[in-house]
């Protein structure tokens, strides 16, 4: 076993600033602290590695969400049923939001899932034609209350 020197007791990182390597220890330790989501629960990972959010997230009050949705115009894209005018085709049918596993695919469908979607599309999957509509947080959980009806 080998015997730890004076110095090295006195100075155990020593070592790590001698050799010029602190800045690379310091910059993996950053990011590896990075890689973990505040609030991430276990088993709430989604395929293709989409960030997810607490699952337990207090939604909002659905008749105004759907108020919400025909406000925003979300008809434009989506069918949504109960919503009047709400029958587009460029993006799918909200018709059994609440019941599907996955929002978007890829990211698992659960209230904070919802209302982080509804606020910022793009930063859940980039490259989703799906725009950011500047929603408020309590917007979004409107609006996300009111899809979870949609069964």
């Amino acid at each position: 076993m080998p015997s730890l020197t004076a110095s090295a007791v006195r100075r155990p990182f020593a070592a790590l600033t001698h050799h010029a390597v602190l800045p690379s220890v310091l910059a993996c330790a950053f990011l590896l602290a990075a890689c973990k989501e505040p609030g991430a629960q276990p088993g709430n990972a989604a395929p293709g590695g989409a960030a997810t959010v607490q699952a337990g997230t207090a939604l909002g009050d659905a008749a105004t969400g759907k108020r919400l949705m025909a406000q925003y115009q979300c008809g434009a894209c989506h069918a949504i049923p109960g919503v009047q005018g709400a029958g587009g085709g460029a993006g799918p049918s909200l018709e059994h939001m609440g019941s599907l596993s996955y929002i978007a695919g890829r990211i698992p469908n659960n209230g904070g899932n919802m209302v982080a979607w509804l606020r910022d599309p793009p930063a859940l999957k980039p490259g989703t034609p799906m725009p950011a509509l500047g929603l408020s947080e309590q917007e979004a959980r409107h609006m996300a209350a009111y899809l979870r009806t949609l069964k």
